[in-house]
């Protein structure tokens, strides 16, 4: 089972993907997670993204396709993965099709989780995460007992600088710029699947459900 969450920033899919890797037993990849294990353990290719990131530039398509295709080929892969914030753009879609390829394999499911941009905007400008814990809460949809006090730790609660309006707006367009032609690519490949992300959690991982066959 080889699953891609598709999504802008904001829409869901990172939550959605750790409820379908824990019902499925398969593992929840992440780019930043591929990142900071590989530096942490001091890969060669960890080593290179190290490079990049010191210098604060993006780690180019090739060194990121290089890390996430290592990843999938671990022995915890073998039932599948569900990547999350992989493949951003269509060259880091066509350099992953090209390696499953090389398996017999292909992506099965893009699970495109679809919220309007101004949904986004009210959702991500209400989130509160605390300094303490990084526990996330929400003033509309999920607010702490007291206000400005987590919840878990009694840390204070803020907005993130990439969380205020003007932050997600430019993330949006960078989206709508970049990810967004996946969703094209893996509609001719045959495997977009798209789910309504502005219903309730529930029912989004229901619908998921069913689209993946349990």
């Amino acid at each position: 089972m080889k699953i891609i969450m598709l999504g802008a920033p904001g829409a869901g899919k990172g939550t959605q993907a750790k409820q379908i890797a824990e019902e499925y037993g398969i593992p929840h990849i992440s780019t930043g997670d591929i990142f900071r294990a590989n530096i942490k353990e001091g890969t060669e290719l960890g080593k290179k993204a190290q490079e990049y990131m010191d210098q604060g530039l993006l780690v180019p398509d090739e060194l990121v396709c290089d890390l996430v295709v290592d990843r999938i080929h671990k022995d915890d892969c073998e039932k599948g993965f569900i990547l999350d914030g992989f493949p951003r753009t269509i060259p880091q879609a066509d350099a992953l099709d090209q390696a499953l390829a090389k398996d017999g394999e292909a992506i099965e499911y893009a699970i495109d989780v679809e919220v309007p941009d101004e949904n986004i905007i009210r959702r991500m400008a209400g989130r509160r995460s605390c300094k303490e814990c990084g526990a996330i809460f929400h003033v509309e949809y999920n607010p702490p007992k007291k206000e400005g006090c987590c919840d878990v730790c009694g840390g204070e609660l803020v907005l993130r600088d990439d969380d205020k309006e003007e932050t997600v707006k430019k993330r949006l367009e960078v989206y709508h710029d970049q990810t967004a032609p996946l969703i094209d690519h893996y509609k001719k490949a045959g495997s977009l699947y798209e789910v309504d992300g502005t219903q309730d959690i529930d029912v989004v991982f229901k619908e998921i459900k069913s689209i993946l066959g349990a």
